[in-house]
């Protein structure tokens, strides 16, 4: 389990316009608006180019990266991208918001679950099912100890055993933002009480069958 770092630039550009008819030129000129947040300061509203946003999301972790966003007025700005929406029917994105990373600063941040073991799994193996609960794990921590991923290994898991947050050994200063003890992934299928049960109830069906003509022709008799 490895700590984020900021993995890319992002040119902006500052804006003074806002609203929906500033948003769609924005958008004809190929950019997107966005919003920097800072501790205690006023939003800077940004307009970002959309080409470049969509490959760095599309590399994936976006919400989980830190970046470095390069003003046109000289400054670099390093952030955590927060919340993104989207086109309803193209799934383009059309705004973006960060939080700017400062001294002091402790981040919500949501980082992807990475299973390994699969191709080992005892229980997958028996002919059991991998459940994935949660893909991804909304954790509290400082920018420098955000984890790029969280790696569960389901390799000793049988069926119908279960990996919980309590079971992940996080970093130093990580913590998640659920308290309880919730479930990660499952493995789900027949159990070791289940399978003696069920090969009788086979092995009874072909004589049941067998015997049910000779009470016919009992019957006739």
């Amino acid at each position: 389990m490895t700590t984020a770092k900021a993995t890319a630039t992002l040119n902006a550009t500052l804006r003074d316009g806002h609203g929906k008819g500033a948003a769609r030129a924005l958008r004809r000129d190929g950019k997107i608006p966005g919003v920097l947040y800072g501790k205690g300061q006023t939003p800077v509203s940004i307009a970002l180019p959309l080409k470049d946003l969509t490959i760095e999301y599309s590399r994936g972790r976006f919400r989980s990266r830190l970046v470095n966003i390069t003003l046109d007025n000289g400054k670099t700005v390093q952030a955590l991208p927060k919340d993104l929406q989207f086109h309803p029917v193209t799934d383009v994105i059309e705004h973006v918001d960060f939080i700017k990373i400062e001294p002091g600063i402790t981040l919500h941040v949501m980082v992807p679950v990475k299973i390994v073991g699969q191709d080992k799994a005892i229980g997958l193996k028996r002919g059991g099912v991998l459940n994935v609960v949660r893909h991804e794990i909304e954790f509290i921590c400082a920018p420098d100890s955000i984890p790029s991923h969280i790696e569960i290994n389901v390799q000793s898991m049988d069926i119908g055993h279960s990996f919980h947050i309590n079971d992940v050994q996080l970093p130093t200063g990580v913590t998640s933002a659920i308290k309880r003890n919730f479930t990660i992934a499952t493995i789900a299928g027949r159990s070791k009480e289940e399978e003696p049960k069920a090969d009788a109830a086979a092995a009874a069906a072909p004589a049941a069958a067998a015997a049910a003509p000779a009470k016919k022709e009992e019957g006739k008799k």
